[in-house]
């Protein structure tokens, strides 16, 4: 049904579509059966992850920035997603940058996006994630605002930090959107070591957190931290992501963000350039998101966690990231061009593909190195 749907959505502008999909996504989730007419459904039962001492009622989730502010979490996870990210959020509300900054690439089957964080601030989201349905996977995609120096992020990533420990299950660290100014930065293994090894110790001493938004009696001092890099980083970069995941202790990566990249793109250039800047997401990432995926898989063997992203739109997207190397995979710009049936095509596949669980056990396969 959504293929019925997608022309009329696609005379919108970008974010408005965005918005009006999600207010009849809300809408039907309240309406029984309505959400499976439009393509959602329910993970099988034999499509479960357990990972990061988690339970994930299926590997595919959703990556950050569809839902940022946390409004949508529970008809989103009505529709199939073993998991939902939340975020980009920071410690004060912000707008982001000006519109247009989301733009279709029909012929790429891509997005460019230059949001600039927008969102409502980490309490609004921490008041609503209060709320929800017990059985929810939640991450938190956490970052900083944009007018904290980067001298001072730290001071950001905890604070996001200290707010969402009560209402997550894990925790992202986002250093790799191309539309923060000078965020990109923070990939570099000093900063970047420093803020991850802050928030790993702060986790492990939940008596330094604030008391005024804990619940002692339900406190997990080991919820995990994963890191979100960019697709655009060379060997050499990846090499000293590898050496601060190791160093500082940390769960795993995400792979990847959105590219700075214009190139192989069908849309003529004339059209791209109008659009302006912004990070590209997309069939166009797949390739160079599964090589960093691979690259990542050799040198950081398992239990430490991959979540692949970038271009999933069908199963043979998503086993390509699971080959190379991923745990979990996540999807966002799929969904905008297959709709709610995407997820549930994918689970069926996964749970036919590879009905052993994956699990905290390392295991072995072609993808494992020493």
């Amino acid at each position: 049904m959504y293929a019925l749907f997608r022309p009329l959505l696609f005379l919108l502008q970008p974010e408005r579509a965005h918005h009006l999909t999600f207010t009849l996504l809300d809408l039907a989730a309240r309406i029984p059966g309505l959400l499976r007419l439009v393509g959602g459904d329910r993970p099988p039962a034999d499509a479960g992850v357990d990972l990061m001492g988690l339970r994930f009622p299926s590997a595919v989730g959703l990556a950050a920035g569809m839902d940022k502010d946390a409004k949508h979490v529970e008809a989103l996870s009505r529709i199939g997603f073993g998991f939902i990210e939340v975020g980009t959020l920071t410690p004060r509300p912000q707008p982001g940058n000006p519109r247009p900054r989301l733009f279709r690439l029909k012929a790429d089957h891509a997005l460019i996006n230059r949001m600039g964080f927008n969102n409502g601030g980490v309490m609004e989201a921490v008041d609503r994630l209060r709320k929800r349905r017990p059985g929810i996977i939640i991450g938190g995609n956490i970052g900083k605002n944009k007018d904290t120096p980067n001298e001072e992020a730290i001071k950001d990533y905890i604070a996001c930090f200290d707010a969402l420990y009560p209402v997550v299950d894990y925790f992202v660290v986002n250093v790799s959107s191309p539309n923060t100014p000078g965020l990109r930065a923070l990939q570099e293994k000093g900063p970047l070591l420093e803020i991850l090894r802050a928030l790993q110790q702060r986790g492990m001493q939940p008596s330094t957190l604030n008391p005024s938004t804990l619940n002692p009696s339900t406190l997990n001092p080991s919820k995990p931290i994963l890191l979100k890099i960019a697709p655009d980083l060379n060997e050499a970069q990846l090499d000293d992501i590898v050496a601060v995941v190791k160093e500082s202790g940390i769960a795993g990566v995400i792979a990847t963000n959105t590219t700075i990249s214009r190139e192989g793109l069908r849309t003529p250039k004339t059209e791209v350039d109008a659009m302006g800047a912004g990070g590209v997401s997309g069939a166009p990432v797949r390739a160079r998101s599964s090589e960093v995926v691979r690259y990542l898989r050799e040198r950081l063997p398992r239990p430490c966690v991959i979540i692949g992203v970038g271009g999933i739109d069908s199963w043979e997207a998503a086993k390509e990231k699971l080959e190379a190397g991923a745990d979990l995979v996540q999807v966002y710009t799929g969904l905008v061009y297959e709709g709610p049936a995407l997820v549930k095509r994918i689970n069926r596949a996964y749970a036919a593909w590879n009905p052993m669980v994956v699990s905290d056990t390392p295991r072995m396969d072609t993808n494992e190195h020493g």
